[in-house]
């Protein structure tokens, strides 16, 4: 399996950005997909999970209402779009895979692409 990620970028507060993650290498109808962070200096974070099969997503409260997780089945590709960004928001963010739905240790990791978000 691998989870290419890509989007990152530096935007001012109040700004957006739209991550994409690529993923190959195997079928992922029965997968969940992930979003984590990691702020500098900080443990990673959960972000937003969406499930392949049939699209149900889960948020952090602290992006719920700005964040938005998609995919589009043709070109496995998994989307976080982030609205109203925050300097808070600012980190390495990871796309992550696996077929178990709700776990906070998926198996198979993407790199990290970064955000800055500047006040």
């Amino acid at each position: 399996v691998q989870l290419q990620a890509s989007g990152g970028g530096l935007v001012q507060a109040g700004g957006s950005l739209r991550l994409s993650c690529a993923a190959s290498g195997r079928t992922f109808s029965t997968y969940a997909m992930y979003w984590f962070r990691q702020p500098p200096g900080k443990e990673r974070e959960f972000v937003a999970r969406i499930t392949w099969s049939d699209g149900r997503t889960v948020y952090a409260d602290s992006v719920k209402g700005r964040f938005t997780i998609s995919r589009d089945s043709a070109k496995t590709t998994v989307y976080l779009q982030m609205n109203s960004l925050k300097p808070e928001d600012t980190a390495d963010y990871y796309c992550a895979a696996d077929s178990v739905v709700d776990t906070t240790t998926p198996l198979y990791w993407g790199q990290g692409t970064q955000v800055t978000v500047s006040s």
